[in-house]
């Protein structure tokens, strides 16, 4: 019997095209359902995904998530151009094929992402889970903690050595993968399975877009901006393992990053982690009490000040309006994927960090 897509090819992929956006329209409805995505999916789907990919793609030096995006980039760019012709011969049924197949390959790419990793977004929060739930603060335990982050950084600054600054990529990746292997305690909440992190192909394009690292949902791998200052690497390895061990939203990887930076027992590690602390409070500080920060300022050592400078410095050096397109693209992203406060998000980190530490009574 004849197959009537082929003789119906528009009709076929307009029925894909249907079948996709049910499937993601179901899988959207899951952000309602926290507790089935965290048992089904979360302690479930993605550890299986986790055991099959990481044994994979931890055997190729390189990223081939940055491989699969530099491809896809040089493919959209010869479909737009074939696209552009079709349209110039007024080939209009061939183009409505060849959009409709974009669509699918869009539409498929999303649905990947979700099941892949992307449903960890729809889980209990991190603060739930870990028992984090308290996050109401007084201004007077705002300055206490970030007056304690300051002295902990100058302190571990200054036993920060040349050889630290001079670590390799290598060195300081192992290292991470040791932090994140100490978190876990066989508990689903740092369960971690075969970790692995990578320097990303793409790091002078990072630059420019002003990204410190990111995490590929399509091969599972962690990759990091090999050519950021030194001190600044450590925690953002972490923080991109965190998303590998299941954490999605950007404040949950923050804190866990930080956690399991300060509980490394490395003396750089435990400064990057403690530096990033002080930027994060301290921004929070200046819009409750600006004079409370500038008073604490003071209180923060010329050569932590000088690391803030440097690192400035190295991000002005890319600012431009790629930047600005990118971050509103990724804060539009976050937005859509249960991150309502979008790049602010980030900072949340100090509201799991200060019930953290009332729990703890630290």
């Amino acid at each position: 019997m004849a197959n009537p897509f082929k003789k119906h090819p528009v009709n076929a992929r307009l029925a894909t095209i249907a079948v996709l956006a049910i499937l993601i329209f179901l899988i959207t409805l899951l952000e309602d359902h926290p507790s089935a995505v965290e048992r089904y999916y979360s302690r479930g789907v993605y550890p299986f995904i986790c055991h099959v990919f990481h044994p994979v793609f931890n055997l190729v030096p390189f990223s081939v998530g940055d491989v699969i995006y530099i491809a896809a980039v040089v493919y959209l760019i010869y479909a737009f151009v074939k696209l552009v012709r079709m349209l110039l011969k007024r080939s209009w049924k061939l183009a409505a094929i060849y959009v409709f197949g974009i669509t699918i390959g869009i539409q498929s790419a999303i649905a990947a992402f979700y099941l892949l990793w992307g449903m960890n977004y729809y889980r209990p929060s991190a603060g739930e889970r870990l028992g984090l739930q308290d996050s109401t603060y007084t201004l007077a335990d705002l300055k206490a903690v970030t007056a304690m982050l300051i002295d902990s950084a100058n302190a571990c600054r200054e036993r920060v050595s040349h050889a630290d600054l001079d670590r390799t990529n290598a060195s300081i990746y192992q290292t991470a993968i040791r932090a994140v292997k100490q978190l876990d305690d066989g508990s689903p909440n740092f369960r971690v399975y075969d970790p692995e992190i990578k320097s990303s192909l793409i790091s002078p394009l990072l630059n420019y877009l002003g990204t410190s690292g990111y995490y590929n949902p399509f091969t599972s791998e962690s990759q990091m901006n090999y050519e950021m200052p030194s001190f600044v690497r450590p925690f953002v390895a972490c923080h991109e393992l965190s998303h590998q061990m299941g954490y999605g939203p950007e404040d949950e990887a923050n804190f866990i990053g930080f956690i399991a930076a300060t509980r490394s027992g490395d003396n750089f590690f435990r400064y990057s982690a403690y530096y990033l602390g002080v930027q994060e409070f301290m921004y929070t500080l200046r819009s409750q009490d600006s004079l409370a920060r500038k008073e604490l300022r003071k209180r923060i050592s010329p050569v932590v000040l000088n690391d803030f400078k440097t690192e400035r410095d190295y991000w002005m050096l890319y600012e431009g309006k790629l930047e600005t397109v990118s971050s509103f693209f990724y804060d539009n992203f976050l937005k859509a994927n249960n991150q309502p406060q979008g790049l602010k998000t980030y900072n949340r980190m100090v509201l799991l960090v200060l019930a953290y530490r009332k729990k703890h009574q630290l």
